[in-house]
C-alpha cells in the first residue's frame, strides 16, 4: 500500500511533469494510455506470432528434411559411375526441388546471421536426417545467402550456374531468400551437396513483428487514434474553458453573454446552473445597492430632523453632544453606503504608467504638507485607473495618518509586479493584522491619530486588488512601521479585462 506521506511528493512530481491545463493533462493521459495499450497489444501479438512462426518453421523443416533424406538415399542407391550422369539429367530436365552436386570435400558456407528461426530449422532438419539416414556418418546443415554461395569444389557459385539448373533454388527478387544447404558424406572421397529453398522462402520474416509494412500500419493507426483522442479531449474541454472565462469575467464585474447550452449533458447542466447562479448574485448585488441607497435616504431625513430639533435645545453642551452623535450616525450611514458601492467601480482596464500615476498621488500628499518618498521604476501594468487610484490612495492615507511619513516603491520579477506603501509609525500587533480588513475595525492608536475614520479603507482597497486578480498583504517592516504590498500577477496585468 502506498505510504500516505509519499503521496504529496508524488503529486508534486506529477504536477511538474504534467501540463497545467486540463486539455494538456487529458491529452497526455490519452496519449500515454493509447501508447501503452498499443505496446502491450504488440507484445502479446508478437509473442503469439513468434510461437506460430516457430511451429511453422519446425513443420516445414521436417518435411524438407524427409525430402532431402529421400534424395540422399536415391543417390546412394545409384552405382557410383552413374551418379554424375543422373545428376546432370536432373539439372537439364528441371522440376527438381534440390540442386544436387557431388564434391570431393565439404564446402565451407559463408557466415549466416544469427537468426533464431534459422537455428530452429537447422536443428529440426539435422535431427530428422539423423533419424532417416542412420547409415550416413557425417552431414552438415546450414543456411546461406545466394550472394557468394559456392556450390562446387572448383569455386563455382550458385549465381554463376545456368538458370535452368537453379531456377527453383535461387530467388533474388523482390528480395533475396536464404538457401538451405545440406552436405552428406557418401564415402571417404565424396560429399553430396544439396541446396534448396524452404517451403516459405521468406520464413525468416514471418516471425518479425517489426517489418516495414507492419511498423507503417501501426504508426498510421496510432497517429489516427491519438489525433481522434486529442480532438475529442479538446472538444470536451473547450466548454470548460468558456465556463472559466465567463466566471473570471463575472468576478471582474464585466458583462458576458449567456453560455451556450451545447455539448455534453453534464456541461449543459453546469452552464444552466452557472447562469442561474450569476443571475441570483446579480440580483442580490442590485438589491443590496438599492437597499443601502434606500436606507441612506430614509435615515438622512430623520437625522436632519433631529439636527433641527437639537437646535431648539437651550443647553449648549447638550446640543453639542446631540450634534456629535448625529454626525457620527450620518458618517456611519455614508460609510456603509461607501463600503457597498465604492469598491465596485465600473470602468475599462487600460495600460497605466505607474511612475506618472503614483507621482500625482504623491504630489497631492506633499502639497498637503506630508512627507512621501517615491522612486520611479519605469514599469506599467493594465488595470482600472480609478479603482487602482482609490486602492493606493486609501493605503497612502493610512500610512500618512498613522505614520506621518510614507515611502512608495514599485518592483517587478518574472511573474509579479509589486507596489509597496510603507509608513514609519508604530506598526500593528501581529495578532491584529488579519482583522484590519474587516469593516469598522480600528486599532486604538488609529482612533487617536484619525478620529474621523470609519475603518473601511483597507477593506475597499483589498476588494479592488482582488478584483484585479492580485493580493494585498499587510505586514510589519523589520525596521519599524507597517507596509502594505499590492501584488499583481504579471500575466493578469497584461490581459486583465
Amino acid at each position: 500500500m502506498l505510504d500516505f506521506k509519499a503521496r504529496p511528493a508524488i503529486s508534486r512530481a506529477l504536477a511538474k511533469v504534467l501540463p497545467s491545463s486540463l486539455l494538456g493533462r487529458l491529452s497526455v493521459v490519452m496519449v500515454v494510455g493509447v501508447m501503452l495499450t498499443q505496446l502491450l497489444g504488440n507484445f502479446i501479438w508478437a509473442t503469439q506470432l513468434r510461437a506460430e512462426s516457430e511451429a511453422e518453421a519446425k513443420t516445414a523443416a521436417q518435411h524438407l528434411a524427409h525430402s532431402a533424406s529421400a534424395a540422399v538415399r536415391f543417390v546412394l542407391s545409384l552405382p557410383q559411375n552413374y551418379r554424375p550422369l543422373i545428376i546432370q539429367q536432373f539439372r537439364e530436365m528441371g522440376g527438381t526441388r534440390f540442386f544436387i552436386h557431388i564434391n570431393s570435400t565439404a564446402i565451407a558456407l559463408p557466415e549466416f546471421s544469427n537468426q533464431s528461426l534459422a537455428a530452429i530449422a537447422v536443428r529440426q532438419i539435422s535431427s530428422t536426417i539423423k533419424e532417416d539416414l542412420p547409415a550416413v556418418s557425417q552431414f552438415q546443415v546450414g543456411f546461406a545467402w545466394p550472394d557468394n554461395l559456392v556450390a562446387m569444389d572448383d569455386g563455382t557459385q550458385i549465381a554463376d550456374m545456368p538458370e535452368n539448373w537453379v531456377r527453383h533454388i535461387l530467388l533474388t527478387t523482390p528480395t533475396p531468400a536464404p538457401i538451405l544447404v545440406i552436405q552428406a558424406k557418401m564415402d571417404a572421397e565424396h560429399w553430396l551437396y544439396l541446396a534448396a529453398l524452404m517451403p516459405n522462402p521468406y520464413f525468416l520474416e514471418s516471425g518479425n513483428p517489426l517489418t516495414r509494412d507492419r511498423v507503417l500500419l501501426q504508426a498510421l493507426s496510432l497517429a489516427a487514434v491519438l489525433l481522434l483522442s486529442i480532438l475529442v479531449v479538446r472538444w470536451t474541454t473547450r466548454p470548460l474553458a468558456a465556463l472559466s472565462e465567463a466566471a473570471a469575467a463575472f468576478g471582474n464585474g464585466e458583462h458576458m453573454p449567456p453560455l451556450p447550452e451545447t455539448g455534453s449533458k453534464e456541461f449543459v447542466n453546469t452552464a444552466r446552473a452557472f447562469s442561474a447562479m450569476r443571475e441570483r448574485i446579480q440580483r442580490y448585488i442590485e438589491d443590496r445597492e438599492r437597499l443601502f441607497v434606500s436606507i441612506s435616504h430614509d435615515l438622512r431625513t430623520p437625522i436632519m430632523r433631529l439636527k433641527l430639533r437639537a437646535e431648539l435645545l437651550d443647553d449648549d453642551a447638550l446640543r453639542a453632544e446631540f450634534h456629535d452623535d448625529l454626525d457620527d450616525l450620518d458618517m456611519m450611514v455614508k460609510g456603509a453606503l461607501q463600503c457597498v458601492k465604492d469598491s465596485d467601480i465600473h470602468e475599462n482596464p487600460t495600460e497605466i504608467r505607474l511612475d506618472a500615476f503614483i507621482a500625482r498621488l504623491v504630489r497631492g500628499a506633499q502639497l498637503a504638507g506630508h512627507e512621501v518618498l517615491f522612486e520611479e521604476s519605469g514599469l506599467s501594468l493594465t488595470a482600472k485607473p480609478l479603482a487602482l487610484k482609490r486602492a493606493i490612495g486609501n493605503l497612502l492615507d493610512n500610512a500618512l495618518h498613522y505614520g506621518k511619513k510614507a515611502e512608495i516603491s514599485v518592483t517587478k520579477n518574472e511573474t509579479e509586479i509589486e507596489i509597496e506603501i510603507r509608513d514609519h509609525g508604530p506598526g500593528v500587533p501581529e495578532d491584529a493584522l488579519l482583522n484590519l480588513f474587516e469593516p469598522y475595525v480600528r486599532l486604538e492608536h488609529g482612533r487617536d491619530q484619525n478620529s474621523n475614520g470609519m475603518g473601511l479603507g483597507l477593506g475597499i482597497a483589498q476588494s479592488i486588488v482582488h478584483a484585479h486578480g492580485g493580493q494585498l498583504v499587510l505586514e510589519n517592516h523589520k525596521d519599524g512601521g507597517l507596509r502594505a504590498r499590492i501584488i499583481f500577477p504579471y500575466d493578469t496585468t497584461k490581459h486583465l479585462g
